[in-house]
């Protein structure tokens, strides 16, 4: 199974798959843990490891976090890598980049889903502009 993670710190990996399952629906391929205010990064790294405890090295991961270099992420990809498991990391993460990973993960090849994954979710970064109409002042 391919699996999607989401880690971050506080409860925003929590609150982005909450966000997913209104679209995607609840599913058992999408795992969010986070680092909570006034843990340490042990005690992030045991909770994280109990709970990808079911993931064995015949499945993948993508990892999603929110900051490249944080703590969490960190510590993600060290847990995952000492169990052996094949995985893509992506850092920066958004409700776009969550959904493009769960929608495109059985589609795509995990070498060539990151690619993939960040081409989609660049396209959906767009600024909204509101244009004034002169005959109506409805926007």
């Amino acid at each position: 199974m391919k699996y999607v993670i989401l880690v971050s710190h506080g409860k925003f990996a929590e609150g982005l798959a909450n966000a997913l399952s209104m679209l995607v629906g609840k599913r058992e391929d999408i795992i969010a843990v986070g680092l909570e205010d006034g843990k340490s990064v042990d005690e992030f790294a045991q909770l994280f490891t109990d709970t990808v405890s079911k993931i064995t090295t015949d499945d993948e991961v993508i990892l999603l976090g929110d900051l490249i270099g944080g703590s969490p992420l960190t510590n993600a990809v060290n847990v995952l890598n000492n169990k052996g498991i094949k995985m893509v990391v992506i850092g920066g993460m958004n409700l776009p980049v969550a959904l493009t990973s769960v929608l495109m993960k059985d589609t795509f090849a995990l070498e060539n889903l990151a690619e993939q994954v960040l081409q989609e979710a660049h396209g959906a970064l767009r600024e909204f502009k509101i244009e004034a109409d002169d005959d109506d002042d409805d926007i």
